[in-house]
């Protein structure tokens, strides 16, 4: 046993020593910019004089002022910069998932030329996402978009609609990135797929199982671990959306997410104080989302398995 033990030390401190750089690179890279916008939601600083500010406490956040609330949570701007973020999280990854179930348990089968099928459903996930939207842009576009002539040739709609304007904006968004990440959900659960023992199958299959009743009883709860951790990934990289949406839609209020807000406070209005306290709430945001989801997953990321 303590052989064991002094093996199990050894092999800790082993491990250490390999991660010690990537984790000095870390705290560098990631740690130290972080640590510098929390610090700075606290101040008044702005960007036409990085050096001159002073501490300001939770004025950025929330304060009262002479009867008046100012601050973050005061700012009808923001609070729709946080709805339409968790909106488009919530709807694109719940989306996402569902097509990229089918489309994994459709490139699971055997049929002739899967393997071109397969390369040919990645295409969207490997194009750049500024190219992608600028191509969207285009299609959607209300003077000479071909989405708008192909459903006035169908005579779905009468007159060309603005598609990434107004109440439809959202919606535009929601459906390119669909359009763009499922590849990456649909890859993440073939993967998960492809490990599943097929003993189970074959006793399902003897059995006179019906398929429908096999997914959701063996091939679900089986591939769950994997889901869990891929709905993590996507919902993370939805909660900072920002550049789908500042391309197709300019920003608008409509569609700002809280990564455009922040973006807005820290550059065009140069207040790096109260832009910087908008990230960090962003960052607040998706770190509880991330523990929430993990703990209601009971997802493990060290390990291979969820229980």
């Amino acid at each position: 046993m303590a052989d064991r033990s002094e093996l199990t030390r050894t092999r800790l401190r082993s491990a250490w020593l390999f991660m010690a750089p990537m984790l000095i690179a870390l705290a560098l890279v990631a740690g130290w910019p972080l640590l510098r916008t929390i610090w700075f939601g606290f101040t008044d600083a702005r960007l036409s004089r990085p050096d001159a500010y002073r501490f300001v406490g939770l004025s950025n956040y929330l304060a009262d002022v002479d009867g008046r609330w100012i601050g973050l949570l005061a700012n009808r701007v923001w609070w729709q910069a946080a709805w339409n973020t968790a909106w488009f999280a919530l709807v694109s990854v719940a989306i996402e998932t569902v097509l990229g179930i089918v489309v994994a348990l459709v490139l699971d089968a055997k049929f002739p030329g899967r393997a071109i099928v397969r390369a040919a459903v990645l295409v969207p996930w490997a194009i750049p996402t500024v190219v992608s939207a600028k191509i969207w842009l285009w299609m959607l576009n209300d003077q000479f978009g071909i989405i708008n002539h192909i459903l006035m040739t169908l005579h779905l709609i009468v007159v060309p609609v603005a598609w990434t304007t107004g109440t439809t904006a959202m919606w535009s968004v929601i459906m390119v990135d669909v359009w763009k990440t499922t590849p990456f959900m649909a890859l993440l659960v073939l993967a998960a797929l492809q490990m599943l023992p097929t003993d189970c199958y074959e006793a399902a299959r003897v059995d006179g199982v019906h398929p429908a009743k096999v997914f959701f009883k063996v091939t679900l709860p089986l591939i769950r671990p994997a889901l869990a951790v891929a709905v993590i990934f996507r919902a993370l990289d939805a909660l900072r959306i920002f550049d789908l949406v500042y391309i197709l839609t300019s920003g608008s209020r409509d569609t700002i997410s809280m990564s455009g807000f922040a973006r807005l406070q820290l550059v065009d209005f140069a207040k790096t104080g109260y832009g910087s306290a908008a990230s960090t709430l962003l960052f607040l945001v998706i770190a509880v989302v991330t523990v929430l989801v993990m703990t209601a997953g009971r997802v493990r990321l060290s390990g291979d398995a969820a229980r």
